[in-house]
């Protein structure tokens, strides 16, 4: 049984006799003249044939040396034919890119990524999955996430686009018809708007007393924050929601921070993806594409 065909004693079997010469082929390949002598011979032993006949004047390729030698040619070409195809598939960003958001970040921010990513690269093709779940990119087979909070996977490369935090939503009317809080201590008299996922606790805020548990007597737990800051512009009470998503709301005058002065912890977002020495041009290019939209739009969004 033949065993696998080694690539550098065919390349330098090829350059031999191109160059009719041990000596040439090895000044060429700049290596030594006894590694060129010592592969040829190699390559003869593997394949039970002599393919150059040596004398001390010149080199002789047998009528086997001569089929090899064009066959190897072949197959040489139609290796670096496929590199160069390769590189310049990489050279232009194509194929499909899977990217995962939390649902209310994704919604916010991804509408103006892919329409300037898609104007820009219409050869990538996007897959988006929006979901509050942590998905596993690596398992799942996702090329990029955008997460909030640390990062706890160190197989994992991040890049920190900017930050988001929760603060005290409501809408005009409800403050007019119920009165503005002055303090922490006066939510206790209002409605609050609770989203469940922040546990039962209350809400936890940092101002200018540190960190505290805000009272609430009076709360409706919800699930679903789309549905909290429907509620909150509805004008049925006062919400704790990330700044990033009632801005729209915020500047349309629907919606204004109550106790400006307290917030949830900040929290880091960033770009998540698998190690990989050599990143795919698709996920540079939306990398860099991203990379401004957002960073520009979590400063915005500090309300």
């Amino acid at each position: 049984m033949i065993k696998h065909p080694d690539l550098n004693e065919i390349v330098i079997f090829v350059k031999v006799v191109e160059t009719g010469s041990f000596v040439r082929a090895a000044e060429q390949l700049e290596i030594p003249k006894s590694t060129v002598s010592a592969k040829v011979s190699s390559l003869e032993k593997r394949l039970g044939v002599t393919l150059i006949r040596r004398t001390t004047r010149k080199l002789h390729i047998t009528e086997a040396g001569k089929d090899y030698y064009q066959n190897s040619v072949q197959a040489l070409r139609q290796i670096t034919s496929v590199e160069e195809q390769l590189h310049q598939g990489q050279a232009i960003p194509h194929g499909l890119l899977r990217i995962t958001t939390p649902v209310e970040l994704g919604g916010t921010v991804m509408p103006q990524v892919v329409r300037e990513f898609q104007k820009k690269y219409p050869e990538v093709q996007l897959e988006l999955l929006l979901t509050d779940r942590t998905v596993d990119l690596v398992a799942e087979g996702y090329d990029l996430a955008i997460r909030a909070g640390e990062l706890k996977d160190s197989s994992l490369i991040s890049k920190k686009l900017g930050s988001v935090y929760f603060a005290l939503f409501a809408s005009p009317q409800y403050l007019k018809a119920n009165g503005t809080p002055k303090t922490i201590k006066d939510l206790a008299d209002h409605c609050a708007l609770h989203f469940s996922a922040l546990g039962s606790r209350g809400w936890q805020l940092n101002g200018p007393r540190g960190l505290v548990t805000a009272p609430l007597s009076r709360q409706m737990k919800i699930n679903d924050l789309n549905l909290i800051k429907a509620l909150a512009v509805s004008g049925t009470g006062i919400a704790l929601l990330p700044t990033f998503f009632c801005y729209p709301e915020v500047q349309k005058g629907r919606l204004v921070r109550v106790l400006e002065d307290w917030k949830s912890d900040v929290r880091p977002v960033r770009f998540i993806y698998p190690k990989q020495d050599f990143l795919p041009k698709k996920l540079t290019a939306f990398l860099e594409v991203a990379t401004e939209i957002i960073t520009q739009d979590l400063r915005n969004y500090s309300l």
